[in-house]
């Protein structure tokens, strides 16, 4: 099996980080995606939307979308569990992983998209909405901030999906001038320790 992989894009990298935190080796095949490498028609008939990642199974399947890759090889290999175990833990960090994809990781990628043009050959970017974005995920520090108060990772005691995405999406945002500051402690101290372990490099 293979993985279309683009090094400098945040979303491969969480599946990246991913494997690497489950000791599982991958071949990955690079995509420029500055070059429109991943809109081909070979790489639409991988994934329809021309996104990367996307993982190729020997038979020649294929599954899009960074999660579902990582749901995959969760299932397969469960240990060390970064999804959860019980129940509840499965549903608490789906609850955090879904939050901060959407109010953090999501808003960085749409400041990105629509404040530096750098998709403008394939999409319309709007500045005002960069712009808002931006500020949106900026906020959403603040509630990760209060989180981290009374837990040491995101989703509860114990590193999960959820603090590899929020740790891609503070990584990135770095672009466009969006940091955790001075006064988020909290913040600080997670980052500090997510950003040490091993994976965090893959």
């Amino acid at each position: 099996m293979k993985i279309y992989d683009t090094h400098t894009a945040p979303t491969p990298r969480r599946v990246r980080i991913f494997l690497a935190e489950k000791g599982i080796e991958m071949d990955y095949v690079q995509v420029d995606l500055q070059k429109g490498e991943n809109m081909t028609p070979e790489m639409r008939q991988k994934n329809p939307i021309g996104k990367v990642p996307v993982l190729e199974l020997d038979d020649g399947t294929c599954i899009g979308e960074s999660v579902a890759i990582c749901r995959y090889f969760e299932a397969l290999q469960p240990a060390p569990a970064l999804m959860g175990t019980t129940p509840l833990e499965q549903a608490q960090i789906e609850m955090w992983q879904r939050q901060v994809e959407f109010a953090l990781f999501m808003q960085v990628g749409m400041c990105f998209q629509h404040s530096t043009g750098y998709f403008k050959d394939r999409m319309t970017p709007v500045p005002e909405y960069g712009k808002v974005a931006g500020i949106s995920a900026s906020k959403y520090l603040n509630v990760l901030e209060k989180r981290l108060q009374s837990n040491e990772f995101i989703a509860g005691d114990n590193f999960s999906i959820a603090d590899i995405t929020a740790m891609c999406a503070i990584d990135f945002a770095r672009v466009v001038q969006i940091k955790v500051n001075d006064e988020q402690v909290n913040l600080q101290r997670w980052y500090k320790a997510v950003s040490a372990r091993p994976s965090a490099s893959a």
